[in-house]
């Protein structure tokens, strides 16, 4: 459980690092992957809780923190 947990936050701020480097967001690095790493946390747990997701924890990670990225940052735009 512990090193899915780390691989998850480790996919989570590589993701959030390449959506930056990319332009898919201009949010700052930084930003990006704490929403990212949030994302990807909350998805983690509610995995955990309620037993619903993707087969792979990777694929999990990296679906988790692509829609934090969507969701987040347009959520506080006016």
């Amino acid at each position: 459980m512990f090193p899915v947990l780390i691989g998850t936050v480790v996919i989570a701020g590589i993701v959030g690092y390449v959506s930056e480097k990319s332009g898919f967001t201009h949010n700052g690095y930084l930003q990006s992957i704490i929403i990212c790493v949030g994302g990807a946390f909350l998805f983690y747990f509610v995995r955990l809780m309620f037993g619903f997701g993707f087969a792979s924890p990777g694929l999990n990670a990296i679906v988790s923190s692509i829609g934090a990225l969507i969701i987040v940052p347009t959520h506080w735009r006016r």
